[in-house]
């Protein structure tokens, strides 16, 4: 009788170590691009932008009607390229990143991210955005900026 009591205990016991941990993603998922604005005629001065508006066709606002100096936008995870409209006080620009997407394992628990590398901004008007400056050209984090736009 006592062999049986010994043999469910030891049972017992080595089901809770096979038991695994639970899977919680702790780890950053796919980064945004970041953008600071600066003042055109004093670059190194941030310049915040009222009446930001950033959207893209056929879809809502990601920013709408705010006043700020720096924004985190997502990029296409689908495609090499986004197409944004930033507008302020009814004046709009659209901006092209390209870029090339990179595919990486985080963990069981999280899968995958994208990276984004070698990012490129064109903008198809100037009515507003005056210029716009790669800072960084790699998006694998959101630490630092990437793109400085000065208006």
């Amino acid at each position: 009788m006592k062999k049986s009591y010994v043999v469910i205990f030891i049972g017992i016991i080595l089901s809770f170590f096979s038991c695994e941990v639970d899977d919680i993603c702790l780890e950053p998922t796919t980064p945004q691009l970041i953008i600071r604005f600066y003042d055109a005629s004093n670059p190194t001065v941030k310049k915040s932008v009222t009446n930001l508006n950033v959207w893209i066709d056929g879809k809502d606002s990601i920013i709408k009607n705010k006043t700020l100096d720096s924004i985190s936008i997502p990029l296409n995870t689908a495609s090499d390229i986004t197409k944004y409209k930033f507008s302020s006080s009814n004046l709009v620009d659209e901006v092209t990143y390209s870029y090339q997407r990179s595919e990486v394992f985080i963990s069981r628990s999280c899968g995958y991210k994208f990276i984004f590398k070698n990012i490129a901004a064109s903008k198809s008007s100037s009515n507003w955005v005056k210029q716009m400056i790669i800072i960084n050209p790699n998006v694998e984090n959101e630490k630092n900026a990437h793109i400085k736009i000065l208006h």
